[in-house]
């Protein structure tokens, strides 16, 4: 289970995101307010941010959800799904901010997808579906995102696209190295 941690309001604090720790401490901050915000890396403030998405759009006791994604400037986009009786015509909570960071053809380096299910104040972090890994591939395999985590105190941790997905089947067609360029993948 994850449980957000006491902050200021997301707009009282910087827009950059970096986290402070080692890979020995799993980067896990030392202290409350042991986050720098520098720009790249899936933190705290990005699950924060798509919680705080996820609560204005579904208030408390209902199901909701939400994502957000870090773009290589620290700035950070949010959005939610897109439920419809069509099932075919349903979008993830992340399409729109992958969407959004393509329109403004900025990279992003981090995302994540938050979930509360009905009548629960429990809030997971989801590992992003297939089609979504897909459309994060764009940006490359060190694209860093948010997966459920049991053994984190947290709940969840961070992993790359690669870590999550190791045989991704692009990688066929990559020009000489491990993973197909953006020009490859817009082709």
């Amino acid at each position: 289970m994850f449980r957000a941690a006491e902050q200021p309001p997301l707009h009282l604090q910087p827009v950059r995101a970096r986290l402070i720790g080692t890979p020995a401490d799993g980067g896990r901050p030392r202290s409350l307010y042991a986050w720098q915000y520098l720009g790249v890396t899936m933190n705290q403030r990005l699950v924060d941010a798509a919680i705080d998405q996820m609560n204005r759009r579904w208030p408390s006791g209902e199901t909701g959800g939400a994502a957000a994604v870090c773009l290589d400037d620290g700035q950070i986009l949010t959005s939610v799904c897109l439920d419809n009786l069509n099932g075919g015509v349903s979008l993830c909570h992340e399409t729109g901010a992958i969407c959004q960071a393509y329109t403004l053809n900025k990279r992003v380096t981090a995302s994540v997808c938050v979930l509360r299910e009905v009548g629960s104040s429990e809030i997971v972090v989801l590992a992003p579906c297939g089609i979504c890994q897909e459309r994060l591939a764009l940006w490359g395999p060190e694209v860093q995102v948010g997966v459920g985590d049991p053994g984190s105190p947290s709940g969840w941790s961070v992993r790359t696209l690669l870590e999550v997905n190791p045989y991704y089947w692009g990688a066929h067609f990559a020009d000489g190295g491990r993973w197909p360029s953006s020009a490859q993948h817009s082709s």
